[in-house]
């Protein structure tokens, strides 16, 4: 297998180090092409629909793809910002700030670059990008706070594919989840307390996390358990006691069962047994897109509103709340240690020297 034509070598460089912060993705714009474009990409994942192939790609091109385009474009086109995606702009301001704090708490060696797994910019395209300008280090990073076969390994298999292309693989450091990290969950009860205190609270609060098929908590994967860690955590950081608060799961796709109470039919429910007003949350969404946007807090909100519900609040996700940047750079520091990215002015300089020494000697050896 030919491999990937490598940057051409600088010898005597100083190594660098990065941050890829990997979302799930999203479509180049709220239109049938473009939304196709991207169904496809995301829907031919193994990782995501495990159908054997033959009988998926019938199914996903004769009737998903022709039908499913043009009923998403619609939803995506309610709502898409002047800035875009709502997806792809707060992954892009999390990068960003996180950079900012890191720098501003001494990691001035470290770089922050943003990747999609499906849509642009796409990770290979971007762990290109970073190879180009020296970085030798890499801490991988899923928007994904909850591990699950369909999300953050997929993220591993486009890593190991590209770099299987590659003759000069940089160092990685992957991070599988963070569903309890202390970082994350103080995020999280600062969202829903700030919410509270401007908007009054509910009597319940709905923690929506995004559905998988039963059969992959059967055959061993962890979110389902994840999810109720999280919920668990947060739940006592609020001071909420169980009746307080319910755990349900979005976005179910096909026949199949999923994982269970879904949140549209839990909703209903609570609706018509007498409760006023609830809270929503999604936890399991570190930026605010389609599924939380449309589906909860436009769909599932008209679910409770038609069934006698009155107040239905919906609580953003993390986006690019200054808690949550504090958080990612907690995790991000812990996966950071022993690399050098808190190098002093006499440390660097001596780097910068010994990277002159190597040049020099190559030179001599007739690089």
């Amino acid at each position: 297998m030919p491999f990937n034509k490598e940057p051409v070598y600088q010898h005597g460089t100083i190594a660098k180090c990065a941050i890829v912060l990997v979302n799930l993705g999203t479509p180049d714009a709220p239109t049938r092409p473009a939304v196709r474009r991207y169904l496809k990409q995301f829907l031919s994942d193994p990782r995501v629909v495990e159908i054997p192939r033959a009988v998926w790609n019938l199914i996903l091109h004769l009737a998903i793809l022709p039908f499913r385009s043009g009923q998403s474009a619609k939803k995506y086109a309610t709502i898409w910002s002047r800035e875009g995606s709502p997806l792809k702009v707060y992954t892009e301001r999390q990068a960003n700030k996180l950079q900012a704090l890191l720098e501003q708490r001494g990691h001035h060696d470290v770089e922050v670059a943003m990747a999609m797994r499906y849509g642009s910019p796409a990770l290979p395209d971007v762990l290109d990008e970073l190879k180009a300008r020296g970085v030798e280090r890499i801490v991988v990073l899923p928007a994904y706070p909850q591990y699950s076969g369909t999300t953050t390994a997929s993220i591993w298999d486009a890593v190991f594919d590209h770099y299987k292309k590659v003759r000069n693989i940089p160092e990685l450091r992957l991070v599988k989840h963070y569903h309890d990290h202390e970082g994350y969950i103080d995020a999280l009860a600062a969202s829903v307390e700030t919410y509270w205190e401007t908007h009054g609270r509910g009597e319940k609060l709905v923690m929506s996390f995004h559905g998988v098929p039963k059969r992959t908590l059967l055959l061993g994967d962890p979110y389902h358990c994840e999810c109720h860690r999280t919920a668990r955590l947060l739940a006592a950081r609020l001071r909420l006691a169980p009746d307080q608060y319910l755990v349900t799961f979005q976005s179910r796709f096909g026949k199949a069962e999923w994982l269970q109470p879904y949140t549209a039919p839990t909703v209903q429910q609570l609706a018509r047994d007498g409760v006023k007003r609830i809270d929503v949350l999604c936890p399991g969404f570190t930026s605010d897109c389609l599924e939380t946007l449309e589906e909860i807090n436009m769909e599932v909100r008209h679910d409770f509103e038609s069934n006698g519900g009155q107040e239905y609040r919906y609580i953003p996700c993390l986006n690019d709340n200054p808690a949550w940047i504090v958080g990612m750079a907690e995790i991000a520091e812990q996966h950071l240690i022993g690399w050098p990215t808190m190098l002093t002015p006499a440390q660097r300089e001596a780097q910068r020297k010994d990277a002159d020494i190597a040049r020099e000697h190559a030179v001599k050896l007739g690089a």
